[in-house]
């Protein structure tokens, strides 16, 4: 067997607390720890944030305050709004982090593989060329090939620069 070393990974994957409850509502609630949650950025009826999980480098999520797990008891404009922002990160991926596609998506519910059902939340997913290969496959593994940290400022930066413009 070949062990695939990314000791740059012992920090982020040590650094786990436990949250009682919602996750996304703990994140809500808790705005002076955004750069630690790595917030992107906050609106009034959502906030934009990296997945701590990414499939790709780049990987976010633009979720509502409201505690929901129903797409369709969303208000109207805040789900429009949602969608304006991401639409605004796929130009941003595109022209920031040079992705080549962009998948877009939800898993409402168990079933359909949310991970954290009760509370929707909408993916916003960069892709390239080759982004995944046979390690994925055959040992459930991903190889984040750029520092978390890092991306995230970049995008970060990206929103801010790019909502000063209007």
């Amino acid at each position: 067997m070949q062990h695939l070393y990314a000791p740059w990974r012992d920090e982020y994957v040590k650094n786990e607390q436990k949250i009682e409850g919602c996750v996304f509502c703990h994140i809500i609630k808790n705005r002076q720890d955004d750069r630690k949650n790595h917030v992107i950025l906050r609106e009034k009826d959502f906030f934009i944030v990296m997945n701590k999980y990414p499939y790709t480098p780049g990987h976010f999520m633009i979720i509502p305050n409201l505690h929901t797990d129903s797409l369709e008891n969303l208000n109207e404009e805040v789900w429009l709004n949602m969608n304006r922002f991401a639409k605004i990160g796929v130009e941003l991926l595109k022209n920031g982090l040079n992705a080549k596609g962009v998948n877009i998506g939800m898993n409402l519910g168990e079933t359909a593989g949310a991970g954290i059902a009760e509370h929707i939340h909408l993916h916003i997913v960069p892709r390239w060329e080759r982004d995944t290969n046979f390690i994925t496959a055959i040992s459930e593994v991903r190889i984040y090939s750029t520092d978390f940290d890092r991306i995230y400022e970049k995008i970060k930066r990206l929103f801010e620069e790019r909502l000063k413009k209007g």
